[in-house]
């Protein structure tokens, strides 16, 4: 694939992702565009299945903490309760029984809106922060997953190493105003066909385009 191919790829990839059910799409939906439910959820994905995140936020935490006033009443031990059995559970509640303190004292009870104040928040790197600029404050950012970094290298547009070193090539390679929906529209893309085994490229909509690095 060629830098000149991003366009096309792009827009094969965009409606692929609407046309397609997948679990980034219900993960998608169940935050909305709330920076609270945003950041939190994102948190919580974290080596965890979107399938699982998106049923633990959406039936468990969220009709009990709605919000950060809520998450500040709630002690960790049932904040644990609340979002078992993601992974690391107990290490995410506690990043979320810190996240309003953090708050209050680096931002006076907001959420930020740029990638290297989020990072000063516990449980928040790069991924997170980049996924909450772009989701909940529709601001251009590039998040950058192990399906982003898988698919950007089989699709032969860069050779990088990993996610971070993928996120520098494409905020230099891709169109701006393509940064918001180039997570969601490869997340979906490798959670359903391009797999990291036996990916499915018979039938793929972006074959064309595709050098199938290290696909045997």
């Amino acid at each position: 694939m060629k830098v000149a191919d991003i366009p096309a790829v792009h827009t094969a990839l965009l409606q692929d992702f609407h046309e397609n059910p997948a679990p980034v799409r219900d993960f998608i939906e169940v935050q909305g565009h709330n920076p609270f439910k945003v950041l939190v959820a994102t948190i919580l994905s974290a080596r965890t299945k979107d399938e699982l995140t998106t049923v633990i936020v959406r039936d468990q935490l969220f009709p009990e903490v709605p919000d950060l006033d809520a998450l500040r009443r709630t002690p960790r031990e049932r904040i644990e309760q609340l979002i078992y059995p993601v992974g690391f559970y107990r290490q995410k509640a506690r990043f979320l029984h810190e996240l309003p303190a953090a708050l209050d004292t680096l931002f006076e009870g907001r959420i930020p809106d740029t990638v290297e104040e989020l990072c000063q928040l516990p449980g928040v790197g790069r991924k997170t922060a980049n996924l909450v600029v772009a989701q909940a404050f529709g601001k251009p950012a590039i998040c950058v997953d192990v399906h982003v970094h898988r698919i950007c290298n089989r699709l032969g547009l860069m050779k990088t190493r990993n996610p971070l070193e993928t996120e520098k090539k494409l905020r230099q390679i891709l169109p701006i105003e393509y940064w918001i929906d180039w997570n969601g529209s490869l997340v979906s893309f490798g959670q359903r066909r391009c797999t990291p085994q036996r990916p499915k490229c018979e039938g793929c909509p972006v074959r064309q385009w595709c050098s199938r690095v290290g696909v045997k």
